[in-house]
């Protein structure tokens, strides 16, 4: 070809690709703008289904923690012949160590009565209604226990501390350790051998004939969900 002639072809060339990608950018833009409602649309529809997934999968993470916690109490009702309840409240002043559960009178929940967790001793129930009851923490200062250092049987008396449970007038002689598990005695609200707490701490003091330990008990009284009322 004479170098004019390859001249024009180049240019002809560049013009046709110029052309051929401008009808293709037009054409693709055209196509974007029919299907913009259509994907508006569909985006749309994808978020709802997100945001109902996200809910049904938070409605499943409360269903499963709820079955689990029932499970836990469940053979602490057959055991003791008990009613499960559920806390369904917290003094707003925080002024006691209380919860409110969901069982009363009607379902045969009386003063006294002991109310345990699936960890162990939860309080005593202080006063009920036709449909509910407040429970006195093992942690309030007004809740007396019968306790028992399970590794010896060495007697003494569960108190409420408010932020934890101190057991009193251990025999002074009585070779304790930390670590070491304390249970309920025979009482008036539970049976003997029902788990409080370890010991974390001895007070032990010359002039008396008793010495007092701390207690970090097994309950979480701040997690509390599903308890379990026994008969006196």
């Amino acid at each position: 070809m004479s170098p004019i002639a390859t001249v024009a072809s180049s240019l002809f060339s560049v013009a046709e690709v110029v052309v051929v990608a401008t009808v293709r950018g037009a054409r693709n833009a055209g196509a974007a703008l029919l299907a913009l409602p259509g994907l508006e649309s569909t985006n749309a529809t994808l978020r709802t289904q997100n945001r109902r997934l996200t809910e049904e999968n938070a409605r499943l993470h409360e269903l499963a923690a709820a079955y689990a916690a029932e499970s836990a109490v469940r053979p602490m009702v057959d055991l003791y012949h008990g009613i499960e309840a559920r806390v369904i409240g917290f003094p707003p002043e925080n002024d006691s160590r209380t919860v409110t559960i969901d069982k009363g009178s009607r379902q045969g929940v009386r003063r006294n009565a002991g109310v345990l967790a699936a960890q162990g001793v939860v309080g005593r129930i202080e006063s009920v209604g036709p449909f509910s009851s407040t429970v006195v923490l093992a942690t309030d200062y007004t809740s007396r226990l019968p306790a028992i250092v399970r590794r010896g049987r060495w007697w003494g008396i569960a108190r409420g501390n408010l932020t934890s449970v101190v057991v009193e007038y251990i025999p002074q002689d009585a070779p304790l350790h930390v670590g070491d598990v304390v249970v309920t005695g025979e009482g008036r609200s539970f049976h003997s051998g029902v788990p409080i707490g370890e010991v974390t701490e001895i007070e032990r003091a010359d002039a008396t004939l008793y010495q007092t330990v701390v207690l970090k008990t097994f309950v979480d009284f701040g997690a509390l969900d599903r308890v379990v009322v026994v008969p006196q």
